[in-house]
């Protein structure tokens, strides 16, 4: 573990580097959402319906937006989620909106996109306590979906198909005009005086080192405790890889619509954005950060809401 003044003295050597970086690139280090993105709307209208429908859990009482409600903030608020049965498990859930822009999927990474991802729920003993193969048998009983499968697909109803049809409708859940991606498009009144102050403290405090790029984070792993023991109860990426430098060690989440995501962190430790800024700040950062430094960042935090994504409406329904 970095001492406090190492560990300091390389923020502002990183620092640095990506400020001539970003001066060489005449560019911000967040990049605005497109208005929208190509997907085949036809299969996301049947990922959307199997995103609904809890006939993938084993006993027909946990869908998808089970853990993941769409129109207010893409996680189900808890600090972690309950699965088939009742049972409790042990990560809070992440948003799935705008996780089509992750370098990878799950707090530890284990997917490496969003039809790898799709598997892991329906399969988590926990969550759906399912077998992808004993889902495509019960689809395949349906009264609807072989049809629907079969005009989609040549081979029907098949595992690969499943996970195919959710991750297009996953892959069209962003979240574009958000206040702060107006604001980086040119409008200099989308966003408060206060927000303004807290992405420059944002960027010059060090939180811009992790929460960079289109999905403002999603991009890199990193170890949580850097500067303060975490003593988190999940070991992060280690599970994965049982590499010792792996240990505290995950993605680094998507800022997007934090302020609708709360509680926050991998173990939900923190209630509020405030408590999650403090966090990072001793944890991350190594550094105080005075009250209203904290309530700019929070104000900006909060410009990072963006609209309900349009798949959602009415006019996509199946």
């Amino acid at each position: 573990m970095l001492s406090r003044k190492e560990g300091e003295k390389l923020s502002r050597l990183i620092l640095s580097v990506l400020a001539i970086s970003f001066s060489l690139e005449a560019t911000e280090p967040i990049s605005p959402l497109p208005q929208s993105i190509e997907y085949d709307h036809a299969k996301a209208a049947l990922g959307k319906k199997l995103f609904h429908d809890p006939i993938l859990s084993s006993d027909g009482t946990i869908a998808c937006v089970s853990c993941h409600l769409l129109e207010s903030g893409g996680d189900d608020g808890m600090k972690f989620s309950i699965g088939i049965k009742g049972r409790e498990g042990n990560v809070n859930s992440p948003t799935v909106l705008n996780s089509y822009f992750n370098f990878r999927q799950f707090w530890d990474g284990r997917a490496k996109d969003l039809e790898e991802q799709a598997a892991g729920p329906i399969e988590n003993p926990v969550e759906m306590g399912h077998s992808i193969e004993k889902a495509v048998e019960k689809l395949k009983a349906h009264n609807a979906y072989p049809q629907i499968f079969t005009q989609l697909y040549p081979d029907g109803v098949t595992a690969i198909n499943i996970l195919n049809a959710i991750a297009e409708f996953e892959k069209a859940l962003i979240t574009p005009n958000a206040p702060f991606d107006r604001y980086l498009r040119g409008d200099e009144n989308a966003i408060s005086k206060e927000a303004k102050k807290g992405y420059q403290l944002f960027k010059t405090k060090g939180c811009i080192l992790c929460h960079s790029g289109i999905n403002i984070g999603g991009n890199l792993y990193n170890k949580f405790g850097i500067y303060k023991k975490s003593n988190s109860a999940h070991l992060g990426r280690y599970h994965i890889t049982k590499r010792e430098e792996d240990k505290y060690v995950f993605k680094v989440p998507s800022l997007r619509n934090v302020a609708l995501t709360a509680p926050y962190m991998h173990d939900g430790r923190a209630e509020t954005l405030k408590q999650a800024v403090i966090i990072m700040s001793q944890f991350q950062l190594g550094r105080y950060m005075e009250p209203e430094e904290i309530e700019a960042i929070v104000a900006f935090l909060e410009s990072l809401t963006g609209e309900v994504p349009k798949i959602l409406g009415p006019a996509d329904e199946q």
